[in-house]
């Protein structure tokens, strides 16, 4: 009852309730779901303009987003559980949606070089050659997340970018980790060479094995995307290529699967 009152108290003193929402608005750059809308509130909140919360919704987590809200004087708006599920046709809401007026958090960087000057430890940083799939991307950033990545770096053209789908998925890695698109892949890795970062391409054919590589030391970690692999020009600027051990009867995994593989390798050696 206490719980239950202190978020009408809430709606109350923010004047929402008159305003309640019954039809679905529609935002440039919506974000779903619990994890990925706390990690937002808790990052820069220079461009969202909204939060649209499942009405009469009583729980712990509800009062933490609310208070994370109001601490950012981010309007919220109690809003009946069909109108949510219309704003967010196909995916998972789980009650909340964050509105923002631009595609990506204004705290993230553009250029891999910039990232290098301000950190602590040798980088490791994970480069994704063309992936298209939403859903592979959103795992990729949990898993990079997850084994401490410092940025994903990834092509502008021929790949996907951070959509709702891939906020979804990575359950708020979106946006604790920095996502830096390049214009020009080759050429980033080329000058991640250059500023001492050891360019490491993972392919089926190579002869070497990772958890035979030293991952101990500033490395960017290179996987293609669905299907094709790592790209000739890409081949091209990697200092090694490396190989996962297949003993079945497929001959690759996929890329997230792979990536989780080789980032949580690299942080095993790191941790030693």
């Amino acid at each position: 009852m206490q719980d239950d009152f202190c978020i009408q108290l809430y709606f109350i003193q923010k004047n929402t309730e008159p305003d309640q929402v019954t039809t679905p608005p529609t935002s440039p750059n919506p974000i779903y779901g619990h994890h990925a809308v706390e990690a937002v509130l808790s990052q820069d909140t220079s461009s969202v303009t909204a939060l649209f919360i499942q009405e009469n919704r009583k729980d712990a987590r509800t009062r933490q987003i609310l208070k994370q809200a109001e601490g950012r004087g981010i309007p919220v708006h109690p809003t009946p559980r069909k109108v949510l599920d219309g704003m967010a046709v196909g995916m998972r809401h789980q009650g909340f949606i964050l509105h923002c007026n631009a595609s990506n958090p204004t705290w993230q960087v553009q250029d891999p070089l910039d990232l290098l000057k301000g950190l602590a430890e040798p980088a490791l940083l994970l480069v994704l050659d063309g992936v298209q799939d939403p859903h592979n991307l959103g795992a990729c950033l949990r898993s990079a997340d997850g084994a401490g990545a410092h940025a994903v770096v990834a092509p502008r053209d021929r790949a996907v970018g951070l959509t709702p789908a891939v906020h979804k998925v990575a359950c708020g890695a979106a946006e604790s980790v920095p996502f830096i698109r390049v214009v020009n892949l080759a050429r980033s890795l080329d000058d991640l060479r250059i500023a001492g970062v050891e360019v490491i391409g993972l392919a089926g054919e190579a002869d070497e094995l990772l958890y035979d590589t030293p991952l101990t030391g500033a490395v960017a970690l290179v996987l293609g995307g669905e299907g094709k692999g790592l790209r000739r020009l890409t081949r091209r600027s990697c200092d090694r290529l490396v190989r996962l051990p297949m003993r079945g009867t497929v001959e690759s995994l996929n890329v997230s699967v792979a990536t989780g593989i080789c980032l949580y390798e690299a942080r095993r050696q790191r941790e030693q």
